[in-house]
């Protein structure tokens, strides 16, 4: 076992992940990975990035992992499980910048949702869905990757990003009802 660069331990299980793009039936999957994510943050007092209630009830956000979905931009990390079946250990969305981001004069790809499971911590499913990231945006002709984040609390998500190759560009703030949300832009070159 190695120390990865995040801290975590890495084990060879990276080999083992491959890719494959969401449809509209993976749609759960994503929702219970994002729920996931919302009780690992809260249990870690971390409730400023997405609250405390499961995301998979939000009609908002079951609306858009769907339509992550239907437009092709869903793609999940997954391990073959031992009955022939696989397991979703991460989802990726890209696609267009999110509407707070400002335009950009060049052709981009932006990362609108990463997330992963947290039982695989450390053992470069996120990394290996930003590799996608990044073979998606040069297939398509794309310069410039995108991506944006919590920037809250102490801006752990950010140096996350950064240690994977992007690059802090432009904070924002999202007016919520329970209050300001701060988020960071970063980017990345795509050769």
């Amino acid at each position: 076992m190695q120390r990865d660069t995040d801290g975590g331990d890495r084990f060879d299980d990276r080999a083992r992940i491959y890719h494959r793009t969401g449809t509209q039936a993976d749609v759960p999957a994503v929702l219970a990975l994002l729920d996931d994510a919302v009780r690992w943050l809260a249990e870690h007092g971390r409730t400023g990035q997405w609250g405390t209630e499961p995301l998979s009830t939000d009609p908002r956000r079951i609306a858009m992992v769907t339509g992550w979905a239907k437009e092709s931009g869903l793609v999940l990390a997954c391990v073959p499980t031992g009955d022939g079946g696989e397991r979703v250990v991460g989802a990726l969305a890209v696609g267009a910048a999110r509407s707070y981001a400002p335009p950009v004069n060049e052709p981009e790809l932006y990362v609108n949702l990463l997330v992963t499971d947290r039982s695989w911590a450390g053992r470069g499913v996120g990394r290996a869905l930003l590799d996608r990231a990044r073979e998606i945006a040069a297939e398509r002709g794309a310069t410039l990757l995108r991506v944006d984040c919590y920037a809250g609390g102490d801006r752990a998500l950010v140096r996350y990003y950064e240690r994977a190759g992007f690059t802090a560009a432009e904070p924002f703030t999202v007016d919520r009802p329970t209050g300001p949300w701060p988020g960071q832009i970063l980017s990345q070159r795509i050769r």
